[in-house]
């Protein structure tokens, strides 16, 4: 299968693109390498693809509306896994505009590019951020998300009704998928584990938001990607038992999908902290902070759709994950 995938020197584009090479796959990779965080850690991620007989490198921004009509016309994939995105709840406070730019004028190319090439199934990232002021547990694909506390989760809410627009217009088979904080090695340094781990080693203080009652379902990156790649190959079909006067977010009359990928085990953010220094061997020096504008206190995966369609359900546990990550971590940084 020829997979055109965003994102490739991101976290897990990365991980999914070594993934599908592994298994035969030709992988298109595109990837800006912007500087939201630290390039030379891009360029090392696709150091581990860039010479793979079946990889092919384009880079450029997903929002240049040419650029990216020349790489679906160049390359004419069967697939497409959308990663590449404007990440990050509070860094969208400070610059919303990255996020409209990225998450949203980016989209609507990589839709066109699907509708004009006859794309056999679209894939993208949305989150779990969507699920916002919701407090009903666990968050369900079948809930209404329509009070977003962050851009960044409106522009993931709007990813899912683009999708579904084209879905229902051009017959373009689209499943998007809700991450719920996607941790593990190579992972991103704006986010908690990252940051932890290096203040942690180095004997700085962190910033313990909500005062460590924070809970996550934290989900490793072998799980997110066997995740995405099963349902990579479940193309979706239209499900014509929809109720148009009950309609679910989570499935249409046309052919669309949402999916949640979750451990479906909130661990309590001091838990996470704690794991951490046992695999450092060193205390923390916390912080304890109020919760931030834009988060929300908790998250929980239901993944009964998920497990039912694809057959999968992540259980790496933190003990493993963070071990492996802090790992990781000391090699990378000779540390």
């Amino acid at each position: 299968m020829k997979v055109l995938v965003t994102g490739t020197a991101g976290f897990i584009g990365n991980e999914l693109a070594l993934r599908l090479l592994a298994r035969g796959d030709e992988v298109i990779g595109v990837d800006n390498l912007n500087d939201y965080y630290d390039v030379q850690l891009k360029e090392a991620r696709l150091a581990r693809v860039i010479d793979h007989e079946n990889f092919t490198e384009e880079r450029i921004s997903i929002e240049d509306r040419d650029a990216m009509a020349a790489v679906f016309k160049k390359h004419q994939p069967q697939g497409v896994i959308n990663l590449a995105a404007q990440a990050g709840v509070r860094y969208s406070l400070i610059n919303p505009h990255a996020y409209v730019d990225s998450n949203l004028v980016g989209f609507v190319n990589i839709l066109e590019g699907c509708r004009h090439h006859g794309v056999e199934h679209l894939v993208y990232a949305s989150s779990s951020s969507v699920y916002g002021s919701n407090t009903e547990m666990p968050f369900s694909t079948h809930h209404n998300v329509d009070h977003p506390v962050s851009l960044y989760a409106a522009s993931k809410k709007a990813n899912e009704l683009m999708a579904h627009t084209y879905s229902h217009l051009y017959n373009i088979p689209t499943t998007g998928l809700r991450f719920f904080t996607v941790y593990g090695p190579w992972g991103r340094p704006d986010m908690a584990l990252f940051m932890f781990t290096k203040n942690i080693i180095e004997g700085k203080p962190i910033d313990v938001f909500n005062y460590g009652k924070c809970r996550r379902d934290f989900t490793y990156i072998d799980d997110i990607v066997e995740g995405v790649i099963r349902v990579l190959d479940k193309v979706p079909k239209a499900n014509n038992n929809c109720d148009n006067s009950k309609p679910d977010p989570s499935t249409s009359k046309a052919p669309y999908r949402i999916y949640n990928i979750g451990n479906n085990q909130p661990v309590e953010l001091l838990k996470f902290i704690e794991v951490i220094e046992e695999n450092i061997g060193k205390k923390a020096n916390m912080n304890l902070m109020a919760l931030q504008p834009g988060d929300v206190p908790e998250t929980f995966a239901d993944i009964d759709d998920l497990m039912r369609d694809v057959g999968f359900k992540p259980d790496t546990s933190i003990e493993d994950g963070i071990g492996a990550f802090v790992k990781w971590y000391r090699d990378y940084y000779g540390v």
